[in-house]
């Protein structure tokens, strides 16, 4: 027996010196054949009697080197042909017969191939640091135009400020790895991008039964409503023919709301509305698929849930909205102020035209081709042509109810709930003085620590806003003074900033000069016009250079052989009208005449004209 042992000891160090199952120096005349292993079990034969192998022997044997073999049949068939028969070595001494195995796989290889397989097999977790600042859209189609592998993000959503998705394939997740910091977002920041092995992702570990979303299908039909296009969800745990199946569907779940929406997407393709009113959803990022889910979606309602940030709901941002309800969350709580709160919500869904059950006032396009931000950095105005012309004329019109007609003209310019300041300097009593009308109204927080005083002094709403303006003395702009500058647009915000020169034209002070710098912060308004959302003024007293420079362009003067009737009032109005609209003086009287001297009704019917191109270029004294 030992003899036999020693023989087959040395027989198998010739053939495996590698320490692997690999045969090396095959004598020649040995042939490889292909067979199939599993059709007999290794056992032993001493004296014409079968002994069983152990338990460890059996174990180590036949099944670890069938399952061994399999799997080296698919990673290395390109190296080696399998023998068809299996090889024995025979030993007669003392008539018994040792079968030894030369295809079988070295313990170790076979350990670190099952590693592999089981990593190739893994979930990962893809975390992007700071990826809540990007939109889901823009940052997934940015990975994967980067990644060299096609992949399907899997449970996409956000911790803190991180955006965190899985991938079950390690060739990809080695891509993924590969593009960490190669991405730049628009301010040319790199965007780190992590991947670590993890486990089976919730929502596919509770993953609905087939039946259990066929019934959650049967449900969602009896919810819809075909003719109005609109499904009610509305307190969905709590349904009766869920709770008879057994189906608990919590929609704060991503995988409850994953097939919710796939079910949306298959059934309901044309759907325009979405209940989801009381089912207690403190998070919406498995909502955050309904953009590509149902994206003609007009109506949701989401009112009495659990929401308590209102960043839950730019996870729904780029979602065409036209109503939307919200009330009796937690979120609502956290304005202080209603025109902040709906100045937030339209940020988010600029096209919405009803929030809580509340009209709010229409978006109109202006025409204007999509809008970028502009970088601070950008000098002046670098906008088209078309956004150019809506600056102008709209502060052609702003400036000429200011400075002539009764400055309640001016309340169609402002949003209902916009916001107003103004600030002056103070450098000496005499400047003080000078501009004390100006100065008592100021907020420059420099000079006034109170902060209720400069609180009471923003004005809020538009009536507040033209109410002040209109107790602020009489003057006369120099448009050809103004420095026009557009700062930020956005789709649907515009902010612009106008320097430039006036003169008080009455009182005590009449005929000073001063200098002025006017912030606006409009939105897309009526009759293709603009919207003034937010406003700031700064008036300072001109310095003597600026003060000889201003006005340099002589007004024109009427001819009183010709208009002999009018009184000296209109006179004024005519010129003013002139050098503002930049018609010529019969022109401008026609104007005023046919508007029965309202010279805010004849500024806007110029404005509009203009705009329609339907004043001709002889009426200009220059072309315009």
């Amino acid at each position: 027996m030992c003899s036999t042992v020693k023989k087959c000891a040395t027989y198998r160090n010739e053939e495996y010196s590698d320490g692997g199952s690999f045969p090396r120096g095959r004598k020649r005349g040995w042939r490889s054949s292909q067979g199939n292993f599993g059709k007999g079990d290794l056992h032993y034969v001493r004296d014409g009697s079968e002994l069983q192998p152990s338990h460890i022997q059996k174990d180590n044997g036949n099944m670890a080197t069938r399952d061994a073999l399999e799997n080296y049949q698919l990673r290395h068939t390109s190296y080696m042909i399998q023998p068809k028969n299996k090889r024995m070595k025979w030993h007669d001494e003392n008539h018994t017969r040792i079968a030894v195995w030369r295809d079988r796989k070295h313990p170790e290889r076979e350990v670190e191939e099952k590693r592999q397989d089981e990593t190739q097999r893994s979930w990962f977790k893809v975390t992007v640091l700071y990826g809540r600042k990007y939109d889901k859209t823009w940052l997934l189609d940015s990975i994967q135009a980067h990644c060299s592998v096609p992949f399907t993000p899997v449970d996409f959503h956000y911790v803190k400020n991180r955006a965190q998705f899985f991938i079950q394939d390690a060739y990809t997740a080695s891509a993924l790895r590969d593009i960490n910091c190669k991405i730049s977002d628009e301010e040319n920041r790199k965007i780190p991008i992590f991947v670590n092995l993890s486990s089976v992702p919730h929502s596919v570990q509770n993953q609905l039964t087939p039946e259990k979303v066929e019934q959650l299908k049967l449900t969602m039909h009896k919810r819809y409503d075909i003719f109005q296009k609109a499904l009610d969800l509305q307190s969905l745990r709590f349904d009766p023919d869920l709770v008879g199946h057994d189906i608990d569907m919590i929609l704060n779940r991503r995988n409850c709301m994953a097939a919710t929406l796939k079910i949306i997407e298959e059934e309901f393709p044309e759907l325009l509305s979405l209940n989801l009113r009381n089912n207690k959803l403190y998070q919406l990022d498995g909502l955050s698929d309904i953009i590509q889910k149902a994206p003609k979606i007009k109506i949701l309602d989401i009112s009495k849930n659990e929401l308590k940030s209102a960043w839950e709901l730019g996870k729904m941002k780029g979602l065409k909205l036209e109503e939307l309800w919200l009330e009796e969350n937690p979120l609502c709580s956290s304005f202080t102020e209603k025109s902040t709160y709906t100045s937030f919500i339209l940020e988010l869904f600029p096209k919405l035209l009803r929030l809580d059950g509340q009209e709010l006032p229409s978006p109109i396009t202006t025409g204007i081709e999509t809008l970028e931000i502009i970088k601070p950095c950008k000098e002046s105005y670098k906008g088209s042509e078309t956004l150019k012309s809506l600056v102008l004329q709209f502060l052609q019109q702003y400036y000429l109810i200011y400075d002539n007609g009764d400055r309640q003209g001016l309340l169609d310019a402002y949003h209902d709930e916009a916001c107003f300041s103004l600030t002056t300097p103070f450098i000496s009593q005499d400047t003080a003085l000078s501009l004390n009308e100006y100065f008592k109204g100021s907020r420059n927080m420099k000079e006034l620590k109170d902060p209720n005083l400069r609180a009471q002094l923003l004005k809020h709403t538009k009536r507040d806003i033209v109410n002040f303006l209109s107790v602020l003395p009489k003057t006369q702009h120099d448009l050809g003074s103004f420095m026009v500058d557009v700062c930020a647009q956005t789709e649907t915000m515009l902010c612009f900033s106008v320097n430039g020169f006036f003169q008080e034209v009455e009182g005590k002070f009449q005929g000073s000069v001063r200098a002025f710098t006017q912030t606006f912060i409009t939105t897309p308004g009526s009759n293709s016009s603009l919207c003034i959302v937010n406003e700031e003024l700064f008036v300072r007293d001109a310095s003597p250079k600026e003060t000889q420079n201003a006005f340099s362009t002589p007004m024109p003067t009427l001819s009183f052989s010709c208009m002999p009737t009018l009184s000296q009032e209109q006179q004024e109005m005519v010129q003013a009208f002139s050098i503002q609209s930049g018609m010529k003086l019969e022109w401008s009287l026609k104007c005023l005449q046919d508007n029965e001297w309202n010279y805010t009704a004849a500024g806007q019917v110029f404005t509009m004209f203009k705009a329609e191109g339907k004043i001709p270029e002889e009426a200009f004294t220059q072309s315009p």
